[in-house]
Parts: C-alpha cells; sequence; structure tokens
C-alpha cells in the first residue's frame, strides 16, 4: 500500500491526498514533519513534505508524486493523454505553483500566524499575486474545471494554492484577488461541497493545534 508522509496542514501534501482520494487509490498517512535528522532525510532529502513510500523507496516533490499517481494507479484520469492537452494542464499548474503560491506564501507568516512580513516583502508578493491571478484569467478555462470539463491536477493545485492566496488578499491587502474572476469564485465553492474536500478539510482543522504547537517549539 502507498504511504503519504506530512500533515495534513500542509497545502501540498493535501494536494496529492485529494489526488488519491479522488482516483480511489487506499493509502496510509504517516505524520511527518520533516526535520535535519538522519532519519527525516532518508525519507525526504531537502527536508520537506510531502512524501510517497512506494515499494521501491520514496518519492519527492508534489508534481513528480502526482504524476507518479496518474501514470502507475487506477480511477479517473487527472491528467489527458494527448500530449499538447497533457502539457496545458501542467503548465496550469505550474504556473498556478510559481506566480500564485509561492507569491502568497512569503505572507503566510501575517496572514495565519500573527507575526508581521516586512514591507517590501509584502509589495513584491502583492504585485506578483495580482499578475499571476491575470495570467490564470487569461489561462483557465474554468468550464468548469480550471482546464476544460474535467477535473484535473490543475484543479489540485487551483484549490490548494488559490484559496491561501485569496485569504492573503483579504487579510494581509485587505482585497479580493477574484474579484474580476467569478468563475474561479464558483469553482472553490463547488470544491466546497466534495466530500474528499470536505475530509481534507476536516483533517486539516483537526491537525492545526499540534502543528501550531511545533511551529511554537520552532521559535
Amino acid at each position: 500500500m502507498l504511504k503519504l508522509y506530512g500533515f495534513a496542514v500542509s497545502n501540498y501534501y493535501n494536494m496529492v491526498k485529494l489526488a488519491l482520494l479522488e482516483k480511489g487509490v487506499p493509502f496510509e498517512e504517516v505524520p511527518f514533519f520533516a526535520a535535519q535528522t538522519p532519519e527525516a532525510l532518508t525519507v525526504s532529502p531537502c527536508a520537506k513534505v510531502p512524501a510517497l513510500e512506494v515499494e521501491q523507496g520514496f518519492i519527492n516533490e508534489t508534481n513528480v508524486i502526482l504524476e507518479y499517481i496518474e501514470q502507475t494507479q487506477p480511477g479517473p484520469k487527472l491528467l489527458p493523454t494527448d500530449p499538447f492537452e497533457r502539457a496545458q494542464v501542467l503548465a496550469l499548474a505550474k504556473e498556478i505553483e510559481l506566480y500564485i503560491e509561492l507569491p502568497a506564501r512569503a505572507c503566510y507568516a501575517e496572514a495565519f500566524f500573527g507575526m508581521q512580513v516586512p514591507d517590501a516583502i509584502k509589495s513584491k508578493a502583492k504585485a506578483e499575486l495580482l499578475q499571476g491571478i491575470a495570467s490564470l484569467g487569461r489561462q483557465g478555462k474554468f468550464a468548469p474545471y480550471v482546464a476544460g470539463e474535467t477535473l484535473s491536477v490543475a484543479d489540485i493545485y487551483f484549490l490548494y494554492s488559490v484559496s491561501l492566496a485569496s485569504a492573503v488578499g483579504h487579510k494581509v491587502f485587505g482585497m479580493d484577488l477574484l474579484a474580476e474572476l467569478p468563475a474561479a469564485k464558483a469553482l472553490l465553492e463547488h470544491f466546497e461541497k466534495n466530500p474528499h474536500v470536505q475530509r481534507i478539510a476536516a483533517d486539516r482543522e483537526a491537525a492545526m493545534p499540534k502543528f501550531l504547537a511545533w511551529i511554537s517549539s520552532k521559535k
């Protein structure tokens, strides 16, 4: 059985978890807070989550894990088989990660943990977020899913990146990042009704106290 290492508060962990649930793949969750210890580094050499344990060993990096799952596991397809269409979906996912998730992440400390982020970092993050959201508006189809009619890897990145970026927009910048993208808002609302998304959200809430205690221990 596949084993998913990480913690339920991580949006990248939850990306992989949703893919497994949507495909109906049995898996075991292994609580894992990556650290610079010899034992942890055998699981994740860069001390990051998630990691996926398979028969041959460990696989790291979310995008690689998702492609491995797609290539090896049964269930609904999360990537097209046509090479061009597949490339379009993967490009959308990567653009969401690079130009929305990463700029928003620079402000997570202030948005979610009550810490202060320097103004220069916030200014840079805001500009990049606005550019990223504008790009999503041009690239995304929202018909009704990000890349077309069916759920794909791009939607998984969208759900667990844009939702957090939107929270950053509200809490840090006092703005609605999706004001000009009603179809994106509608898709987020659609996902809120998905039983697998609801399960992941409940697991995240249950894990939050332990996660915050772990964060406090690192200060």
